[in-house]
Formats: C-alpha cells, sequence, structure tokens
C-alpha cells in the first residue's frame, strides 16, 4: 500500500506536468490505443501470475515451460496487434492510430519476459522488492514522458514511456530473482497450470471489456478530446482505489488459510472492515472536492475533466469492497466461478454503459458508481457460497461505514455550502487549495466521530493504527531474496 501510494504521488506528478505540455487530444488518441494493448500486455501477467501462487509445488522445470510458453505468446500477440493497427486506424478514423499501435505493440513482448520472475518473486512472498521495481519503473516511465514533451514529440512522448515501463519491469525483476529458465521441454503439470492460467485470464479479460467499453464508446461516438477528458478523470478515479495493490497479498495469504475456514473468514471480514473504513472515507471526501483536486493539479483547461470525476467518486469506496470477491475466487482455486461472474458482470455494465451514452460522458461516469454499488453484494455471495460464507457477517462488518460516510458527507456538504463565498484568492490554485483543505479537514473529523459514534468504540482506529505499525519495515531484519521459490 505504501508503495501504490507513491506510485499515485508520482502519477499526480506526471498528470500535472503532461497536462500542461500535451494536449487532450494527445492523451486521447494514445487511450485509442491502449485501451486494446493493456488487454494483450495482460496476458500472463493476470493469469500466469495466479497460477505460480496458488500452486503447492513448483519446480525449475514446470517454471522454465511455463517461461517459454508465455514469451511465445507475447512474440504472436505483438506481431498480430502491430499488423492490426490499420483496422484501429479506420475504425476510430484516424490514421495516426496506425503509428501508434506499432510502438505500442513493443509492450506486449518486453511484458513478457518478466511475468515469470515477478510471479516467483511475489510466490516467495518479497513484495517489497516486486513494489521497489514497479516504483522505479514508473519513474522511468514518467522521466522518458516528460523529457520527451519537453521536446516537443507531442503524443510520442507518451508512447515512449509506455515502452519505457516494462523495459525498466524486466531489468529489475531479473535483478531481484536471479532464476534463469532452461530450455523449453515438455513438463507433467503444465498443462493443468496453463488451463488455471487461461481461466484466470478469461476473467480479467472480461473484466477489462467491462472496463474499457467506456472508452472505445466515448472514443466513437464523441472525438479525441472527449476521450482525453474522460479518461483523465477515469485515472484519477482508479487511482483512488490502493486497495486493488493487495490482490496478489490477500491471495497469497488466504490460499495457506483454506484448511482453516474459521481463521479464513475471520482474516477476510477483518480485511473487508479495514477497506470499508478507508475507502468510504476516501470516496466521500473525493466526491466534495473531486472538482478542485483536478482544477488543481491538470489546470482550469481541464475544467470538463473535474465536473466528470465528481461523478466518479461516490463509486470509490464500494469499488474497495467490490474488488475483493475476485480474492475469494482464487485464493479457494476457483477461477471457474470468478470468470462465469465475469460474464454477468460485462452484460450489465456494458448494457447500462450504452443507455448512458446519450447523457455523454458524465453519463458514463455515473453508470460506473451505480453499477458499483448494484454488483457488490451479490458479488461477494456468490463467492463466498463454496465457503459457506453467508452475506449476513460481510454487511454487518461494512454498513457503519458505509452510513458514517453518508451522514459526514452530506454534513459537511452543508456546513460547507458556501464555502467558496468566503475563501478569495487572486489565484485559482490557491482558491482550490484552500477549499480542499477545509472540506477535507472538516469532513475527516465529521467522518471518524462518526465511525466512534455507531461502533460505540474507538476499535476501527486502533485496528487500523496497528496495521500501519506493521506495515513499517523499519527494525525488521531484512531476508535475501531467493533466486527460485520451489516451495
Amino acid at each position: 500500500m505504501v508503495a501504490q501510494a507513491a506510485g499515485l504521488a508520482i502519477q499526480v506528478i506526471a498528470t500535472v506536468a503532461l497536462a500542461r505540455l500535451l494536449t487532450p487530444a494527445d492523451f486521447g488518441l494514445v487511450t485509442m490505443v491502449t485501451t486494446v494493448s493493456l488487454l494483450l500486455v495482460n496476458f500472463g501477467l493476470n493469469g500466469l501470475t495466479e497460477a505460480v501462487l496458488q500452486r503447492e509445488r513448483i519446480d525449475h522445470s514446470l517454471a522454465s515451460s511455463l517461461f517459454w510458453i508465455n514469451v511465445g505468446a507475447g512474440l504472436l500477440l505483438t506481431i498480430g496487434f502491430a499488423a492490426a493497427g490499420s483496422l484501429m486506424a479506420q475504425f476510430y478514423d484516424n490514421p495516426m492510430v496506425a503509428q501508434i499501435t506499432v510502438g505500442i505493440s513493443l509492450t506486449i513482448l518486453i511484458t513478457s519476459t518478466s511475468v515469470l520472475h515477478r510471479a516467483l518473486l511475489m510466490r516467495a512472498m518479497c513484495f517489497s522488492q516486486v513494489s521497489a521495481n514497479d516504483f522505479v519503473a514508473r519513474i522511468a516511465s514518467v522521466a522518458v514522458s516528460v523529457l520527451l514533451a519537453l521536446a516537443g514529440w507531442g503524443y510520442w512522448a507518451l508512447v515512449a514511456g509506455a515502452i519505457a515501463e516494462p523495459v525498466s519491469q524486466s531489468i529489475g525483476v531479473w535483478a531481484f530473482c536471479r532464476w534463469v529458465p532452461g530450455l523449453p521441454r515438455r513438463v507433467a503439470g503444465t498443462g493443468s497450470m496453463v488451463r488455471f492460467a487461461i481461466q484466470v485470464y478469461g476473467r480479467f479479460s472480461l473484466n477489462y471489456f467491462t472496463r474499457n467499453t467506456d472508452n472505445v464508446l466515448v472514443g466513437w461516438y464523441f472525438n479525441a478530446q472527449s476521450l482525453g477528458y474522460y479518461k483523465k478523470a477515469y485515472d484519477l478515479f482508479a487511482l483512488a482505489a490502493v486497495a486493488q495493490s493487495l490482490t496478489t497479498v490477500a491471495v497469497s495469504a488466504l490460499s495457506r488459510l483454506r484448511g482453516d475456514s474459521i481463521r479464513y473468514q475471520q482474516h477476510l471480514l477483518t480485511a473487508l472492515s479495514v477497506a470499508a473504513f478507508v475507502g468510504m472515507g476516501l470516496g466521500a471526501d473525493l466526491t466534495l472536492v473531486g472538482k478542485d483536486v483536478v482544477q488543481m493539479l491538470l489546470g482550469p483547461q481541464w475544467e470538463p475533466a473535474g465536473r466528470i470525476f465528481t461523478f466518479f467518486g461516490p463509486g470509490i469506496g464500494v469499488m474497495f469492497l467490490y474488488g475483493t470477491h475476485g480474492w475469494i475466487h482464487l485464493s479457494i482455486g476457483r477461477p471457474d466461478r470468478w470468470f462465469r461472474w465475469g460474464v454477468l458482470e460485462f452484460i450489465a455494465t456494458g448494457v447500462m454503459f450504452v443507455l448512458a451514452l446519450r447523457w455523454g460522458p458524465v453519463g458514463i461516469a455515473t453508470t460506473w458508481s451505480l453499477s458499483l454499488w448494484m454488483l457488490t453484494i451479490p458479488a461477494l455471495w456468490y463467492a463466498g457460497r463454496p465457503i459457506q460464507l453467508g452475506i449476513a457477517p460481510v454487511i454487518a462488518v461494512v454498513w457503519k461505514y458505509v452510513l458514517a460516510s453518508l451522514l459526514a458527507g452530506g454534513t459537511t456538504g452543508l456546513i460547507v455550502g458556501e464555502l467558496p463565498a468566503f475563501i478569495v484568492a487572486s489565484d485559482p490554485f490557491e482558491a482550490a487549495a484552500a477549499r480542499i483543505a477545509v472540506i477535507s479537514v472538516s469532513f475527516g473529523l465529521l467522518y471518524v466521530s462518526a465511525v466512534t459514534i455507531l461502533h460505540r468504540s474507538l476499535a476501527p482506529l486502533f485496528l487500523v493504527a496497528r496495521l500501519v505499525r506493521e506495515m513499517v519495515p523499519w527494525g525488521r531484519p531484512s531476508k535475501p531474496s531467493p533466486a527460485i521459490a520451489t516451495n
């Protein structure tokens, strides 16, 4: 979570810098391509990673077989995606899309070379090394994009930054995990792991289509500039969900508890409680200050993105909770159920997007928030059925945080309703910063008070404080990273 927060800070810096150096149309053009490329980049990254984490034992030969299968698939997908550039250019009626597609296609092959090494590090619970490597790679990507944008490269600066990130990640994981794959050959157990990986990737693909149908619809129905505004608002919405970064940690930990249903459910419900506490507070606060946050970070020319982001805000808190249903499916070894749920999610959300298109990007953003609220309880109920986890315990640990966020958010809105009238600043940046500070502090005090009153104790605060202390690495002995984790 610390690494995710640091990555968020880097992303904010990049957003601030690039939004002033490039145009919304530049972001829109690259988004037209990356909407498809990111799905192919994640082949193996989402699938083989979970297969390696969940496998009881894995040896050198099996890991080598998986490595070469993944690299071979990456090479084929790279060639196929580059060749499809002309078709994408025709779809969007923009010839520049074909050139961008060829450049972005390289990210697919480069990423495939690091998937197994990254998975082995995670299997060994070496999350600090993986997180540090991802952070450095993100810095490298941002640095390349900003420097080239300053040099006047336009949208090619974003393409170069997209390539720099997987290059840095691959170099890093090979340095941390010194395992060298052997020659490709048939190995027992490869088929079952590949099937597991395909089921997970199938679920990821459905989820990806669900979460990118909006980009395709906005880019097709409107234009690159509208997509640029919408995508920037969505990026800030997605970055707020730091809980998503805990999936690999949660799957690794819960997989070791699946033989003890009582402890499994205790740990899962505790995680849901913490996610609800943080998520509901963050979501309500960003709903109140979202427009000012975007204006302060991106500048007044991005005002439409700020308005769109305000409608994403109510979905941030419940997004923390919704993502946890995947923890259950993967940790108990049931990616098939996760895939089936993904089919339902894709159909329901896709239909809602199409119906909301007439209201423009704001309608799509509102649909995102509404769909998450509609699907979270059914998703957790369905995921918990194989382990007899009823929905009542889930509701019991989260409803007080939902109510606290509504009470604190509504009260804050009433109290500071006239805030812009008495905050006077000659500079729009200073005015936005002042409004954010006053509203966030007011909401924070009211939210913590409401949580304490509803729980009739300070237990939620003590729980979060204890977790923060446990996350601090100071004073703990460090362990060398293994070349390969075989158990």
